[in-house]
């Protein structure tokens, strides 16, 4: 347990943007489940639409921390190229 008040606050303090980057992934996630599910059902107009706001919501991510850019740009490719490789069938 901590004992000063700076390490007191500290752990508040890591404990707020804890919950609150958790919030954030949370969030990401939903919209890249969204995207899948979409390409499931190989509807291209569905997952360009749900690919808009899947990337809009990642790099938001990323512009808070949340996640690393690098990280937030794998993900934006690997999300395009399904959708490239959908389109091309």
């Amino acid at each position: 347990m901590a004992h000063t008040a700076s390490a007191r606050k500290r752990i508040r303090q890591s404990e707020a943007r804890r919950a609150v980057n958790k919030s954030e992934k949370s969030k990401m996630k939903t919209y890249i489940k969204k995207y899948a599910a979409a390409i499931e059902t190989k509807d291209t107009k569905t997952a360009e639409e749900a690919l808009r706001e899947s990337i809009s919501v990642v790099y938001k991510a990323a512009g808070k921390n949340v996640i690393h850019k690098k990280q937030a740009a794998r993900r934006v490719s690997r999300m395009m190229r399904k959708l490239n490789a959908l389109k091309a069938n």
